[in-house]
């Protein structure tokens, strides 16, 4: 694939899984400029954007996408290193707990709510609100203000399965396609593209490290079609496609990369 992008990313939970590999397909279309945010450490991933392309710029910043005046922050902080936000990728997530409603404490509920929802809400309003003020990259038709992808899950469009049963988590993600839903209706008209990916099961460290826990995961990937879990590279990609002019008439979707899990 190749979209030819340019200009300014700014990606949450860039320090591993998808958050990573968001940057690392961007940087292979085209982008040279990142703010990379976590609340870790993001040494792997500007070592690799380094080594695809030298000139590429980074700007890092600690971040907990649950604190209003952080993520306002950081926004101010890539402006003024960069001058604007092309492309904003809401990745940043937890899993809580796998228990069901009469089960779960309510702080671990609304803990998986303030990152998963509230931290993609305050992260979106605080990139739209800078978006409104900057031009398109071009005069084309396909040109937007800036382009925001959120993570979601195929967990936001169905149920869990009852050997996952992740209330917290699904309901958070269902939230981030109603909120992509809900802005990208109010923002299309005014230059801004939003849009949410919706990944089956990935294999991030987190997921491969459960699958030898035990068989519940390995019950899970049996269930998809393909019979293997993504790799993170296949959602960064997509994560690409839905930055770039490539999906200019794709607005408030919630792109499914699941292997064929939902359609079952």
């Amino acid at each position: 694939m190749a979209f030819a992008l340019k200009g300014v990313a700014y990606i949450t939970g860039a320090g591993s899984g998808i958050g990573q590999y968001a940057a690392y397909s961007l940087a292979r279309q085209g982008v040279r400029s990142f703010a990379l945010l976590d609340r870790n450490p993001v040494t792997t991933t500007v070592f690799q954007l380094k080594t695809i392309s030298p000139d590429i710029s980074v700007k890092e910043i600690e971040l907990d996408v649950a604190k209003e005046a952080a993520v306002n922050d950081s926004v101010t902080q890539t402006v003024k290193e960069f001058g604007r936000i092309d492309y904003a990728v809401n990745n940043a997530g937890i899993g809580g707990s796998i228990k069901t409603t009469d089960q779960i404490d309510w702080d671990d509920f609304e803990r998986v709510l303030a990152v998963n929802t509230t931290g993609v809400w305050l992260c979106q309003r605080a990139q739209i609100r800078q978006m409104l003020k900057q031009e398109k990259r071009s005069n084309s038709e396909r040109s937007y203000r800036g382009s925001i992808v959120n993570t979601a899950s195929m967990y936001g469009t169905l149920g869990p399965s009852l050997n996952v049963p992740s209330t917290a988590y699904c309901t958070s993600k269902h939230a981030v396609v109603g909120l992509t839903r809900a802005d990208a209706i109010a923002f299309a008209p005014r230059g801004i593209k939003i849009n949410a990916i919706c990944p089956g099961y990935v294999a991030t460290p987190l997921v491969m490290n459960s699958m030898n826990q035990g068989d519940v995961m390995n019950n899970e990937r049996a269930k998809v079609p393909l019979q293997r879990l993504a790799t993170m590279e296949e959602i960064g990609d997509c994560i690409a496609f839905l930055s770039s002019e490539a999906s200019s008439y794709m607005i408030g979707s919630s792109m499914v990369v699941d292997g064929g899990f939902t359609i079952q």
